[in-house]
Order: structure tokens, then sequence, then C-alpha cells
């Protein structure tokens, strides 16, 4: 438990490294509103708490400030390696299921293993008694958006929903849930399962690197690739691109492979899904504009500092081993210039960083001359946004779906510097750069609006109906 004192000196600590480090601290709230949200908090602190406590209490004024980047890291426990070894070797207890958040409404949509023989589009009503209605309103107040976006809530809450279940109640071995299906309800107890041999001896198989999952870059914890691509027609003539996360990994590989066989195949259209994609490396994005580009283009704007010593400020040595601490030393100097030499001064004086990304890139030999579409949704946040906004600003293409959860006007990103809350030891990651494409700007606090907007129902996840996909498969046929 922490003093109500020392709780208070991590707000003032909290409100201050916003204050230093932010290079866009007061964009969608005003310096006054802020302030009075940070002594607020302090007046409301009268007892001891601990780290988890104080966290549920402070992150939802972090949410206020309307940041989808910002956000306190959730305390958790930390394990033995005996303990992580009896976790690994256990299935989880509610990350077995796809859910759909609908309002205050959470669904099962999903239920590969038929644990309990719960159907898709059954209720989740009560955990131990405890609507679970009471915990989507308490969990919403501790996710920002970026601005006035209101589509990127449920996405990233539906993802994050049992983590920060776990952060409050802890890592559980059974629960008893209480669920709602065509009028029935029903009483289960979910127990936290080992896994079989079999089931272990898949997970190894699964790690293992080959090529083909270097660069489509699988992910062994959803036995997922975060890239894909095939045609949708037996003539080769709609290609369809699935990217799930910039992660940067093996990207240029991909993409120089994807476009040779779409130039080869001479395709006419070409679907990029960037939903569900909540963004990642600049770089990646720049590459892939570059096939869809016509012309010489420059992807952002120059990337601002709050100062020329906010590239130093980003935690080199944080969480390394004595040998990693040693090699990193000999390292540092070299950092040290390079961050140095890559801030400049802009013409109103601010302080700038150097990127590849703000400067002009040329279009790549394979670039694609079609027609292109762009599946985006609330969950398309980040990267995803800011490739979004600039593809809709330069007319390349059309965007179906639905609002992105980014904003249409850039985000404070980039790299972070690490803060470490002194008494309650929360982890602080505070983006450092402020990184917009380069677009006249809306100024309207809002996501990327689609050009065509398809929203899609609970059903049709259930059904696995992709009317959005449907949507662009109808247009391109009624246009041939």
């Amino acid at each position: 438990m922490i003093s109500p004192e020392n709780l208070r000196k991590d707000v003032d600590f909290t409100y201050s490294k916003l204050q230093e480090l932010h290079p866009k601290l007061y964009w969608y709230i005003s310096k006054q509103e802020l302030g009075y949200k940070f002594d607020s908090i302090k007046n409301t602190i009268n007892k001891p708490l601990n780290s988890v406590q104080f966290y549920f209490k402070l992150q939802p004024v972090i949410a206020q400030i309307k940041e989808g980047h910002l956000s306190l890291r959730i305390p958790s426990k930390r394990f033995s390696r005996k303990e992580i070894k009896v976790l690994k070797n256990k299935k989880g207890l509610f990350g077995r299921f796809e859910y759909r958040l609908e309002g205050d409404h959470l669904y099962f949509t999903e239920n590969k293993d038929s644990i309990e023989n719960i159907k898709p589009g059954t209720e989740l009503l009560s955990i131990n008694d405890e609507p679970v209605s009471k915990y989507i309103r308490k969990y919403s107040q501790l996710i920002n958006s970026d601005g006035e976006n209101t589509t990127f809530q449920p996405y990233y809450l539906n993802d994050v929903f049992f983590n920060f279940y776990v952060a409050e109640k802890g890592i559980l071995d059974s629960a008893k849930i209480e669920t709602l299906y065509e009028s029935e309800r029903k009483q289960i107890v979910l127990k936290r399962e080992s896994k079989n041999k079999n089931e272990l001896e898949k997970e190894k198989v699964n790690r293992k690197r080959t090529p083909e999952k270097k660069i489509n870059d699988y992910v062994a914890f959803s036995n997922s690739y975060n890239r894909s691509f095939k045609f949708l027609d037996k003539d080769s003539t709609i290609a369809y691109m699935k990217i799930k996360s910039f992660s940067g990994t093996f990207s240029r590989k991909f993409y120089k492979e994807t476009f040779s066989k779409i130039k080869n195949a001479n395709s006419s259209h070409l679907i990029i899904d960037i939903r569900n994609n909540y963004g990642g490396s600049l770089s990646e994005i720049n590459n892939l504009y570059s096939y869809l580009a016509k012309e010489p283009f420059v992807l952002i704007k120059p990337a601002e500092l709050t100062s020329k010593t906010s590239p130093l400020k980003t935690n080199y040595f944080r969480r390394v081993s004595p040998l990693q601490y040693a090699l990193k030393s000999l390292a540092y100097p070299g950092y040290f210039f390079y961050q140095v030499f890559s801030v400049y001064k802009g013409d109103n004086g601010g302080a700038y960083y150097k990127m590849k990304e703000n400067r002009s890139t040329k279009p790549k030999e394979d670039t694609f001359s079609g027609k292109i579409y762009v599946l985006i949704n609330g969950s398309s946040f980040s990267a995803s946004s800011v490739i979004s906004s600039k593809l809709k600003y330069d007319k390349r293409v059309v965007l179906v779906g639905e609002e992105t959860g980014g904003a249409h006007d850039g985000t404070v990103a980039g790299f972070y510097s690490y803060q470490k809350l002194p008494h309650s030891k929360i982890e602080f990651p505070i983006g450092l750069l402020l990184v917009q494409p380069n677009i006249d700007f809306e100024e309207k606090h809002r996501g990327v609006i689609p050009d065509v907007e398809v929203k899609e129902s609970l059903q049709n996840i259930i059904d696995k109906k992709d009317v959005q996909l449907e949507w662009i498969l109808n247009d391109i046929a009624v246009h041939r």
C-alpha cells in the first residue's frame, strides 16, 4: 500500500513529465481543463492504495487527454520461473473464446474448442456473480481514443477487456459465469485446463520459423500471420492483401514478391485490408505507399519534438541484463551522437527529428496502376490511419468500411520516453514525436472517414459474412 501523500506526488510527476515531453499535449483538451482534472484527482486520494488500485484511479484522467497512444502500463504480478512454466502448460480461462462488444453487452462470437457448448451469439452476463456490464463501464473509462473518435474504444476494449479483469482480479483457475442464449440463462463453471501432449508438441512445431513464416510474419501466440496475399478470382484480376500489423519484420521482401506477382498477373484491382491493424512501422507504410504512388511523394510532415534533447530521454538502458548493459554502454556514444545530429531547428524555431519518411520517395518499378480499395474500421489505428489519410488525400484509393480509430490529422508516437512513477512504480511511456501525414488538415478531431461506409453487425461476424469485402467485390463486378 502506498500513502496518499506519495500517490499525490506520483500524480504531480505524471503531469510534469507530460508537459516536459509530449509535443501536442493540449491538442484535444485545454491546458486549464487538464490542469483541473489532475488537481481534482489529487483531492480524491485520501487513503492508501496499492499500484493496481492507483492505476484504475489515474488512468481515466490520462484517457481524457484523448491521445490513443498515451496510457499507463497496467501493473501486474511478477511471476517466478516455476509459475511461468505452470501457466505455459495450461490453456487460457477466457482467452479461448472470441468476443464482440455491443454497448454494455459482451457476446461470444467463436468457441473453437466447443467449451461447455457455448454457442456464438451467447451473451456473457456475469463473472463470479458480478455483472459484465459493470466492468465494461469501468474499463471504458481507461481507454484513450484520438480526439472525438468513437469507433476505436469498442474494438480495443474487446481486445484488452480480460487484461484489465486479470489485473484487477488476478489469474484465476476457474470462474463461474452466467450466459444468455435465446432467452435461456445458464450457470457455467469455466476451468483452466492443462494442455495435452499433442497440443504442447504442436505449439513447439508452430514456433519454428520457416521462410514462409518469416516473410508473412507468423505470430505463434495467435497461430496467424500478420501479412498474407492471394487472388480472389480464378483469372487473378483481383489481388487481395491482408495486413494485420505494420510490424516491419521481413516486410520489404513480402511487398517486393507480392507486387511482382500482381504485375505478372496483370491484375486490374487491388484490395488492401488494414482492418484491425493497430499500426506499427512508418518505414513499412512508406515502402508500401511506394508501390501505390504514381509519382514521387512525401509521406509525413516534419516530425516535431518538445525540445532538442527529447530523443535523449528514451531510457536507453531500460530493462537490460548486466551483459546487455555492458554492450549497450559501448554502443552509447554512437547512439548519443546519432540522436543529437538527427534533431534540427525548424523555420518556426521548434525542434524537429530527421526521418526518411518526410523526404521525397520515388515509386517502385512494380507500382500498381489499377484501381485500389482499402478496407478500414475502428481498429485501424496509428500507422494504419496515417497511410489511410494520405491515400485518401491523394485520391489514390476508395476507402471502404468505417471511420478509423486513429486520427485523420496524425498522432504522437514515433519513439517513447519510458517513465516510471516514483512511488507506485507504474510505467508510463510517453510518445516524443508528432507524426502527421503530408496533407491539408481537417481539424475535425476525427478519424479517417471512409468514402463508402459499410458497417458489420454481430450477426455478420457470427455468420462469418464479410459485408465490407462483399461490397467491394460487388462494386468491381458492376463496373467491369
